[in-house]
């Protein structure tokens, strides 16, 4: 398959995962409307599919959300085979990904580093 096709593949899968968190149709307790789908990486011959998942949430709770979408996978692979018309329907495989959190990090870090580098511009002034 066309790396175009896979790429496209992968966002519809992560449109349609998303929109089952956001419906509450996944049931598993573990499995919070705070999870985001960030991207689903398919494999080239279909048979696998690496789903990212990311949240706001401490990484305790974002674990066991991994761990409950996990445990949903068979439902979600069946669900999203009905409606997405594939000969051969990959594995999900879910991962946490802490890369946005990460990124939200360092920007917090960096507009910190700014402030104390402006405060001591502002004292060197008034010496």
């Amino acid at each position: 398959m066309s790396e175009f096709r896979l790429e496209r593949l992968g966002e519809q899968i992560r449109e349609e995962i998303s929109r089952m968190i956001m419906l509450r149709q996944i049931k598993d307790p573990r499995v919070s409307t705070f999870l985001s789908i960030n991207r689903v990486e398919v494999a080239g011959d279909l048979g696998y599919a690496k789903v990212y998942v990311s949240s706001f949430m401490d990484d305790k709770q974002t674990e066991k959300g991994v761990k409950g979408l996990g445990s949903a996978a068979g439902f979600i692979q069946t669900t999203l085979s009905k409606k997405l018309s594939l000969r051969q329907f990959p594995k999900l495989n879910f991962v946490m990904d802490k890369s946005i959190k990460e990124g939200f990090e360092m920007v917090k870090k960096l507009e910190e580093l700014e402030k104390m580098e402006k405060a001591i511009g502002e004292a060197r002034t008034e010496e």
